[in-house]
């Protein structure tokens, strides 16, 4: 039986509550802000660009990466999302997150096909101490 890598309860909320995300592909990207949503308890992310050697792209890669919540970098591994209706699912929630007269435009466009095909599960990385929820360092 598969287990899920389950991201810790304080660390959903302090995500339900956030607007942005600092996402790290692979080792060698730098973070860079992102939307997210928060889903069935999971955590969900998609691509605007799917730049050539953007995040999305290098989590194809090399699944592993990490996230800035707060001072505390986690260590994250990136899953694609293939379930059409978790991803309805996962439009329904960027329209509600974003639905400031601003974000709303992005919001929409997060739900088109392009976008869609890039959707990402971040779940809880194996740390070195095999933990499912691993602090790399507090800065």
């Amino acid at each position: 039986m598969k287990v899920k890598r389950k991201l810790a309860e304080e660390l959903l909320e302090a995500l339900r509550q956030s607007m942005g995300l600092r996402i790290r592909a692979g080792n060698e990207h730098r973070f860079t802000g992102i939307w997210h949503v928060v889903v069935d308890e999971r955590v969900f992310v998609r691509s605007w660009s799917a730049k050539e050697k953007g995040w999305y792209r290098t989590f194809l890669k090399v699944p592993n990466g990490a996230i800035l919540v707060g001072k505390e970098e986690i260590e994250i591994a990136a899953k694609p999302v293939r379930d059409a209706k978790l991803r309805n699912s996962i439009d329904r929630a960027y329209l509600e997150k974003y639905k400031s007269p601003g974000a709303v435009r992005y919001a929409k466009d997060l739900g088109s096909a392009k976008s869609r095909a890039t959707t990402m599960e971040l779940v809880a990385s194996r740390g070195k101490n095999g933990s499912r929820y691993h602090v790399k360092s507090s800065r």
